[in-house]
């Protein structure tokens, strides 16, 4: 509407504008070498507007002339740009919906038609990936390192392939190449991150995660740097404890439901003198997650205390979170270390009508600490080994005795207290693998009984075409359930526990202790 307005008021201008000139009427006279030229006003403007209009006409010839070759090669260039975005636009989508043939085809074609192009360079690495031509898809990432619009899709791609052929040196140069860039994506980050945590470099962890630290989520981050310090702090205990007790206390403060940092801040205060600190640490801890090396920690926190004062201690612990089995346990332990039996009894006794192994095998304590009576001990280890299993530090279905910062698979804070294999139904006993000394990049591993399954039958023959790249076949697990708890009546005429041979009495039930504590 507005243009139109404008282009009325334009056509009423000049429309005065001739007017005005029409009702003024005059003479132009022109006299130059001899020639004299004398016409009206009117048609002098009017002849003046047309010899400007053929000049301007002549020039544009004239300037076409000179410009052909150039607009030429552009026109070439245009269309030759054209059909190299058709080419990648039909290898993307090739390689999406999996037709090989048409991607390497069209990849070759956009190769030729736009080299150097990052969305040509892009198609290539992918249709190279997409037909196992490793070689040529690294060549393609390397091209793109050298661009800067290019350079950390470069890097992430040389950081697959390096993945991908197990070379961790070269994905890690390629992960910390792409970490110096501002900002640093976040797969950077993640990868140096892993790489320092299992190499055991807590100091280059920490410093890793502080710069993917805007990436993250606040609580992530948090709980992330607790466990780094934490780890970092572990070794030091035996060599430089203040450094070690600075460490988790700052780790205590990120994330007060750790339990390793709670239980080692404990201990460190402790022996500080700094008993109320660390009381409060504990019980905090304790609150949150009951755990048994939170209630050791607890219970010694005075080490002149006697037995019954220790007793004390953890019964004030376990009435802070009530009906939990944590506390029973951390009760009835110090109550038979106290003597007090009976204490002891009734701790448990809520849990003695389906015991989990480490119910049995205290109980098992009791009867030979209390009476000596060796068939209720033989009653009930023959309980425990039928019981349900108790809590244990698990990660990748790895079961460790001691928490570890590192998962067996390199994940971060990968170890939690739960039931072994829980996820999958088996809830047989799992063998432990006693662990080495402490390396944070290592793990005890727990090693499960093989469970039998039919024998498959053997699979059809195939060309050797076809089974030059076999069909990855996912493996199945039957589910093993162990029986219910007979009971301390059925435990001992279903399965007798034969008579030790050993000269000591206690050694065939000391055995058992020491294997389900």
């Amino acid at each position: 509407m507005i243009r139109v307005i404008l282009f009325l008021l334009a056509a009423a201008v000049l429309a005065a504008g001739f007017a005005w000139v029409a009702d003024r009427p005059g003479d132009v006279v022109i006299t130059w070498m001899g020639y004299h030229i004398e016409t009206s006003l009117m048609v002098g403007a009017l002849s003046i507007a047309v010899l400007v209009l053929v000049l301007m006409l002549l020039w544009a010839i004239v300037r076409g002339i000179l410009r052909s070759p150039e607009q030429v090669s552009l026109f070439f260039r245009h269309r030759r740009a054209m059909k190299g975005y058709l080419a990648i636009s039909r290898g993307l989508i090739a390689i999406g919906a999996g037709d090989l043939r048409s991607a390497r085809k069209s990849a070759e074609e956009a190769a030729r038609l736009s080299p150097g192009d990052p969305l040509a360079l892009l198609l290539t690495a992918q249709s190279a990936q997409m037909a196992g031509d490793r070689d040529g898809a690294e060549r393609a990432f390397r091209a793109m390192t050298k661009r800067d619009d290019t350079k950390l899709l470069g890097l992430r791609g040389l950081y697959i392939e390096a993945q991908r052929r197990d070379d961790a040196q070269a994905a890690r140069l390629a992960a910390e190449e792409a970490g110096k860039a501002r900002p640093s994506p976040a797969w950077a980050g993640q990868a140096v991150l892993d790489y320092r945590c299992a190499a055991a470099d807590w100091a280059g962890a920490l410093a890793a995660l502080d710069a993917m630290k805007s990436a993250l989520e606040k609580a992530d981050y948090r709980r992330q740097r607790a466990v780094l310090l934490t780890a970092r702090a572990l070794p030091l205990e035996e060599i430089d404890r203040d450094a070690a007790r600075a460490a988790v206390l700052e780790a205590v403060k990120l994330a007060p439901d750790l339990v390793p940092a709670a239980a080692l801040a404990g201990r460190r205060l402790a022996e500080a003198g700094e008993t109320r600190k660390a009381r409060k640490i504990l019980e905090k801890a304790w609150t949150i997650n009951p755990h048994p090396d939170i209630a050791e920690a607890y219970a010694n926190l005075r080490l002149g205390d006697s037995a019954r004062e220790r007793l004390a201690r953890m019964q004030k612990l376990a009435a802070k979170v009530p009906g939990q089995l944590e506390g029973a346990l951390a009760v009835a332990r110090a109550a038979l270390e106290a003597r007090e039996f009976a204490g002891a009894r009734s701790a448990l006794a809520p849990y003695l009508s389906a015991p989990t192994r480490r119910v049995a095998t205290l109980m098992a304590e009791i009867e030979e600490s209390e009476h000596g009576d060796e068939g209720r001990v033989r009653e009930w280890m023959g309980r425990a080994m039928r019981a349900a299993g108790d809590p244990v530090w698990t990660a990748d279905g790895v079961v460790s005795e001691r928490w570890l910062p590192v998962s067996p698979n390199g994940r971060l804070d990968g170890f939690a207290w739960k039931l072994p294999l829980a996820e999958i139904g088996v809830t047989r006993p799992v063998i432990e693998v006693a662990p080495p000394p402490l390396q944070p990049a290592a793990a005890p591993i727990a090693v499960a009984p093989p469970v039998p399954q039919a024998k498959p039958e053997p699979p059809p023959r195939k060309s050797a075409k076809s089974a030059a790249k076999p069909k990855p076949v996912e493996p199945v697990i039957a589910l093993v359930h162990a029986p219910d708890d007979p009971g301390p009546d059925s435990a001992l005429e279903s399965d007798p526990v034969p008579e030790p041979t050993s000269p000591s009495p206690r050694a065939p039930w000391q055995r058992f202790v020491q294997l389900f504590r």
